[in-house]
């Protein structure tokens, strides 16, 4: 027996159901992209910044500096300040250490009375090389890269993994 022709409801039902398939196609490639976009996006943060002639900065005690670092968090960018200690070590080379204590985030700041960095938050103990006295932090104060071009001091600011005992950059 032959097949009877398809009717015009059932083409017209297909022609809507193709159609309404594209478009949700469509519909889903913006969407993925959305949801994908923190995961193939760094986190900022890995930028150069000048920090001045290293002469300015003294023997003695450690030197506060502020940089304007790129922070991502998921969709959203944000400039924001971040402290930095410029010190020298026992041989009388500079490093810059990250003012963000490692085990929850607080500024560290320098007490020029006591010679150390003591954190606020939970009384973490750092040496002027920013290794660890005593308290709860798992690991001292985080080195940041550093070069000198042009006559000037420059710093590669990095965020790191809180918590933790080993050193992890995260952006």
């Amino acid at each position: 027996m032959a097949e009877a022709p398809p009717s015009r409801r059932s083409f017209f039902g297909t022609l809507v159901g193709s159609i309404s398939a594209v478009v949700g196609a469509l519909m889903a490639i913006p969407l993925a992209r959305f949801s994908l976009y923190p995961l193939m996006h760094p986190s900022g943060g890995a930028e150069w910044f000048p920090l001045g002639p290293p002469d300015q900065f003294g023997d003695k005690e450690p030197t506060r500096a502020e940089v304007e670092a790129r922070k991502v968090e998921g969709w959203r960018a944000s400039v924001v300040k971040q402290t930095v200690w410029v010190t020298r070590d026992a041989a009388g080379q500079i490093r810059v250490l990250s003012g963000v204590c490692p085990h929850l985030g607080c500024t560290v700041p320098w007490n020029a009375a006591e010679k150390q960095f003591v954190c606020p938050c939970h009384k973490g103990f750092f040496r002027p090389d920013g290794a660890l006295i005593s308290g709860p932090p798992p690991r001292g104060l985080d080195p940041l890269p550093t070069k000198f071009e042009d006559g000037q001091l420059w710093v590669k600011y990095q965020y790191f993994r809180q918590l933790t005992s080993n050193r992890q950059a995260i952006g």
